[in-house]
């Protein structure tokens, strides 16, 4: 008697705890973020977005010296979008494209606003200190230059599971305070 309650027990535990597994890998975690060296190596960071969330690349440009904020989204299906640019004045490589966003000032900035263009998967090559390329997410952000100068590093999201995303927060977060 005590083994068939002990058998039945096991039996509803199991099932669930497999029905929940199963629901763990189809359920949407949001979209994983991954800076990963193009030459190899571990990502210098990793964030989970959810979809429409932004991200933003901080830097200095390297002839003007003024800062430069570039704002990206992802989707659902982990393509990342540029929406925004802001900056001080045009300087080299800087200014509007004709028909991406519109152009509006914003106290002393110059933004290119609701630009929503595809960018896929990119490669920023990190510059130098100085250049300061920074990446920042909520209220977190981690100087890249600091970390990696001169290094290549592709910018890639995809979707992940509900599962997916629980394992990592599990594990230690890698700081994304820079």
């Amino acid at each position: 008697m005590i083994r068939s309650i002990v058998l039945k027990i096991l039996l509803v535990a199991g099932s669930v705890l497999l029905l929940s597994l199963l629901l763990g890998f189809r359920l949407s975690g949001g979209v994983a973020l991954s800076l990963t060296p193009i030459k190899g190596g571990a990502p210098l960071a990793k964030i989970w977005l959810a979809p429409g969330e932004t991200f933003t690349i901080r830097y200095n440009h390297s002839v003007e010296e003024s800062p430069i904020w570039e704002t990206h989204s992802v989707d659902g299906q982990g393509r990342i979008f540029i929406e925004e640019e802001r900056y001080l004045k045009f300087g080299a490589g800087m200014g509007k494209m004709p028909g991406v966003g519109r152009m509006v000032r914003r106290g002393p900035y110059e933004v290119i606003e609701d630009m929503h263009m595809p960018t896929g998967n990119f490669v920023l090559r990190i510059g130098s200190k100085g250049v300061d390329h920074t990446l920042m997410w909520r209220d977190r952000q981690i100087n890249l230059s600091a970390l990696a100068p001169h290094v290549a590093v592709q910018f890639s999201a995809r979707p992940v599971s509900w599962l997916q995303r629980i394992w990592f927060q599990w594990q230690r977060e890698p700081s994304l305070k820079g």
